[in-house]
């Protein structure tokens, strides 16, 4: 996915006189992306905030998914449903939605746990899961997951 805005370089300040008045602007590089349904201003000094701490940012929709996937899970493995279209009926969507969402529990463990933390690379989303399915291989979804930001 390509970003719609970025980075063009370091901040270029301008200054112009206007009738004797001096006005100051400034451009400031950034990138901007799209995450599910929002948009998200990364920073051109990276991830880092002004404590020094790595900035995280918890993807609820990822999350509700991740949840509902294993719990879904649960049931089957349980015994307690026989389909993901049994989910399907009892939850009031539409089959293929549960069967995309089951498929995030085939995950490695690592990138569940970076989700779990918010520290999932920028344009990870519910959405791209759900068009983009990931190897069942851990190694090729960690490939994947690397050249994400690359």
């Amino acid at each position: 996915m390509k970003p719609k805005v970025q980075t063009l370089g370091a901040a270029i300040a301008r200054e112009r006189r206007d009738g004797g008045q001096v006005k100051l602007s400034t451009f400031i590089p950034l990138k901007i992306r799209k995450r599910g349904g929002s948009k998200v201003v990364v920073r051109p000094d990276g991830q880092l905030d002004t404590l020094g701490k790595v900035v995280t940012q918890i993807d609820k929709p990822l999350l509700v998914a991740l949840t509902r996937a294993f719990y879904w899970q649960q049931l089957l493995d349980d015994g307690m449903v026989g389909s993901g279209s049994e989910i399907a009926q009892r939850e009031g969507l539409h089959h293929s939605t549960v069967n995309e969402l089951l498929r995030l529990t085939l995950l490695e463990p690592a990138i569940i746990q970076t989700i779990l933390a918010g520290r999932q690379p920028r344009c990870m989303s519910l959405l791209w899961f759900q068009r983009n399915p990931l190897p069942t291989d851990w190694v090729a979804q960690r490939e994947v997951v690397m050249a994400f930001d690359a």
